[in-house]
């Protein structure tokens, strides 16, 4: 129990907080680069808050080397201050105003953490959020402390011809040896995690965007030079993005730069630093020989995302961490809201609500289930969850969807004119759409206070004679852990419709604020068919005994193409399970008639459009079909699954081969909603196509694969061949391999389908690719592609032996000592542990206190695997 004490007494709690005692009103920092090091000055002016006696001050450091320390120009003496044990900087009796100098040495090339200041290939980059500015100078690290920042980087102008900060460049110049600076200046206070510098020899795509009032913005993507040709995209997405940002919030860029940066090696996806976003690369390269259609979509998606944090993030930040949902969860649902309406709006719901199902469901009926807005944490870095983040955009949507677009702008324009340049909480954002819509939203924080997916119980009753319709409503947990949780407020959008499909009651959005209510809808002519939670208007777990009959009628009638693909999950999910009982009871099992009705009806449909009716044709995928099913065996959940496609693949060979042919481009590549909306028809047709891997299956994915014009058809017949024991299999990945290894992006295409293949060898191949010169540990990239993908795989993963398991622990401790925050998410693909049939859960158990009890792990995977043993 020495480690969980350890924890708790580093664990820092909301109930806790308060302001700091000093403020900054300045901060002048001075970059030094060199090869083996970086020698970093800052001036910082400190004052006493008003309401605050401090007579110290403690400043966050973290793997700092002080050089020289002065306070209002004046060396200090080594009894003037401490460095405390965990790096901190402690000073006693400071005056109320004062100036404080400190030069310090960091070793950025040795920084694997990806954290602070750290060297990527010749580039040196920064990665602040949440706690990393303290590993690049001695700071009140926290995002409640906002100042401007003048910044002066000096670096071998061969080495790094490119010096990048915040703000805008104010001047620049020579000096001796070969040397020069550039001087940034950002003249928005911001906290110390926006806080970004970029220095190295890198290639550029420049633009303009003119903004509503005339402006011009010079816009700039900068990569490594090879990489410059894949920048177009991302340029483009940027532009649609500040005009977007524009005709829909009304929010202009405020500065006359923006920057973009291309890093390899980055934990995140990207980070949101004002005017200088970095990102990873696999956020920003496109091309269609080395991107798939799900990358562009991921690309415009993530640019987006940190653009529009320029508002939500930037000029209105978080009080404290456990406020992260604040800027997150918001930014997420306005993504969200701008990638619909670049593409196709209703594969883009679905696509949202996969994620939340299979990432965020598990996660929050699970041993790490945390609110929206923790009420602790020891590791900030382990808080950045699809919780808070994917649930974090249902609880803005669902705000959206109670007042409306047009009550949702008022809300965002209030919040705006309270708290522009300001660090606030999720309160008071909530309190700006109560206010500016005379609503109460009270009771809608407990959505903020509560983790937990909440069960949504529904019945009904038809009175022929009275034609009143009676819809129940039952909200509820399950689980010891959320006994104490009270009623949300849950907006249910819902429309009925006859047998026949005809509607019968227009859409409305039902509001549930009790456990239970009853919703009473009158001069109903016929018994109705309900559409439930139409575009997943709340993120909850439906409990509806719906007749097939009426799922059968809303897969083939319903107006909300959301609600059209949720039924034929609703229905198959049965069926599938249905499936999975008998194979665990040994008994068997027919799939029945109408299951291959549903896919007819949908196959011949041509009033479906491409996109959709891929979507429809997809059977739930595992994550989503495990998170429903207790002492599971992954095994039999994989076998049900895949005999249900046989059997389709089996029924409708031809008709899929048809839609196939009838679904090909000859147009030139464009990752246009249209075009992969008919890629995206004919690769799932490929799929079940496959199946029939002794003949014309296997020769249509070989053909594909060998004349793919683009990568994600190349990639869809890749993975299809994957499956496959063949040496064709092994042929095409070589010759994949040949074609892209220089390509560093595809290579983790490649690592990916090999750790995801369900064939015998699979965990042969990933222990000989982890030593494959394509591979690196230090990468987060490869990390993901590799290893995270292997603890995704239903059969390798959960080997009855037991050794896919200890594979990945043993990469967990490996990868602790290189990089504590990738290692720590590695880690919890074992939080479900629980969840498994006892042999496995055993197994899983065993290596979670294995790793436990590993000398020096980090905090960042001792919190992960403390909270998964419940501890």
């Amino acid at each position: 129990m020495a480690q969980a004490t350890e924890l708790e007494r580093k664990a820092k709690y909301r109930k806790d907080y308060v302001p700091s005692d000093f403020q900054i009103g300045k901060v002048d920092l001075s970059f030094n680069l060199f090869d083996d090091r970086a020698v970093v000055d800052s001036k910082i002016l400190f004052s006493r808050n008003s309401e605050s006696n401090a007579v110290s001050l403690q400043l966050d450091g973290e793997d700092l080397k002080l050089l020289e320390i002065r306070l209002d120009g004046k060396i200090l003496q080594a009894d003037k201050y401490k460095i405390l044990e965990n790096g901190d900087l402690f000073l006693e009796k400071v005056p109320e105003s004062f100036e404080l100098q400190t030069v310090v040495e960091i070793h950025p090339h040795l920084n694997t953490q990806l954290s602070g200041l750290y060297r990527s290939g010749s580039m040196f980059c920064t990665q602040c959020e949440a706690e990393g500015f303290r590993r690049i100078t001695y700071f009140l690290d926290r995002p409640d402390v906002m100042t401007t920042y003048s910044v002066r980087i000096e670096a071998d102008q061969d080495v790094c011809p490119v010096l990048l900060s915040n703000g805008n460049e104010v001047g620049r110049g020579e000096c001796a040896d070969g040397r020069h600076y550039v001087e940034w200046h950002d003249p928005f206070p911001k906290p110390s995690y926006l806080f970004a510098v970029v220095a190295g020899d890198l290639g550029c795509l420049q633009d303009q965007f003119e903004t509503s009032s005339g402006k011009n913005v010079d816009l700039f993507i900068y990569s490594e030079h090879q990489n410059v040709d894949k920048l177009s995209y991302a340029m483009k997405a940027l532009q649609r993005s500040m005009k977007w940002d524009e005709d829909v919030y009304g929010l202009e860029y405020d500065l006359n730069i923006y920057n973009i940066v291309a890093v390899g090696d980055f934990n995140m996806g990207a980070m949101e630093n004002k005017s200088l976003n970095i990102f990873n690369t696999a956020y920003v390269l496109t091309s269609p020989e080395t991107a798939t259609d799900s990358d562009y979509e991921g690309v415009e998606g993530v640019i987006g995302h940190e653009y529009f944090h320029n508002y939500t993030g930037n000029r209105i930040t978080c009080r404290d961490w456990f406020q992260l949902t604040l800027k997150e969860g918001l930014t997420v649902f306005r993504d969200q809201q701008f990638s619909a309406d670049m593409g196709d709006s209703a594969l883009k719901r679905i696509d949202d609500v996969n994620v939340l199902r299979s990432v965020q469901f598990r996660e929050d009926q699970g041993p790490t289930a945390h609110p929206i807005r923790p009420e602790s944490y020891v590791a900030m870095d382990n808080f950045y969850t699809s919780t808070v983040y994917n649930k974090g955009a249902e609880v803005i949507r669902m705000m959206h969807t109670l007042v409306g677009e047009e009550g949702f702008r008022k809300g965002m324009d209030l919040y705006f004119e309270r708290y522009d340049g300001q660090a606030v909480s999720c309160d008071d954002f909530r309190q700006a759409i109560a206010d500016a819509n005379e609503i109460d939203l009270n009771q809608f924080e407990n959505w903020y206070l509560q983790a937990g997916t909440p069960i949504l119980k529904i019945s009904e009753k038809y009175n022929p004679e009275t034609q009143e319709f009676h819809l129940y409503c039952e909200q509820s947990y399950k689980g010891e852990a959320f006994k104490s949780n009270k009623p949300l407020h849950i907006p249910l959008r819902m429309a009925l419709f006859s047998s026949s499909g005809e509607p019968l009651a227009e859409e409305v959005v039902l509001e549930l604020r009790d456990e239970e209510q009853d919703f009473v809808f009158k001069d109903i002519s016929s018994r109705p068919v309900v559409s439930i939670l139409r575009q997943f208007s709340a993120p909850v777990i439906l409990e509806f005994n719906q007749s097939e009959e009426d799922l059968v009628c809303l897969i083939l009638n319903d107006t909300d193409s959301f609600n059209r693909w949720e039924a034929a999950q609703r229905y198959f999910g049965r069926i599938l399970h249905r499936k999975y009982e008998a194979l665990v009871k040994e008994e068997d099992f027919q799939f029945p008639e109408k299951f291959f009705f549903v896919v007819e009806r949908v196959l011949g449909d041509n009033n479906i459009s491409p996109g959709l009716k891929s979507y429809l044709l997809a059977l739930p995928n595992f994550q989503s079909l495990s998170s429903q099913i207790r002492d599971l065996n992954p095994e039999y959940l994989y076998l049900s699954r895949e005999e249900a496609r046989q059997a389709l693949a089996d029924q409708f060979f031809n008709k899929f081969e048809e839609i196939y042919n009838d679904s090909q481009l000859v147009d030139q590549y464009e990752p246009s909603s249209e075009q992969i909306g008919f890629r995206r028809l004919a690769n799932t047709c490929l799929a079940y196509l496959s199946l029939n891997a002794g003949g014309k299956g296997l020769d249509l994915c070989l053909r594909q694969f060998k004349k793919a014009t683009n990568m994600t058809d190349s990639m869809a017949a890749l993975v299809c061949l994957s499956h496959v024991e063949s040496t064709q299999r092994i042929d095409a990945l070589s010759v994949f391999f040949e074609r892209w290894s220089e390509e560093d992006l595809v290579m983790d295409k490649w690592l990916a389908v090999q750790a995801s293949s369900t064939c015998g060898d699979t965990l042969a191949r990933v222990k000989a690719l982890k030593k494959h010169p394509s591979f690196s540990l230090s990468n987060p990239n490869k990390v993901r592609a590799l290893m995270r993908t292997f603890a995704s795989n239903p059969i390798h993963f959960h080997l009855e032996s037991g050794e896919g398991y200890r594979f990945v622990a043993d990469c967990v401790l490996e990868l602790d000592k290189i990089n504590p925050q990738i290692a720590a998410r590695i880690a919890g693909v074992f939080s479900s542990w629980r969840n498994y049939e006892q042999k496995r859960r055993g197994l899983m158990e065993g290596e979670l206190k294995r790793m436990r009890e590993s000398a020096d792990l980090s905090v960042d995977t001792l919190e992960i695997i403390e909270m998964s043993l419940g501890r």
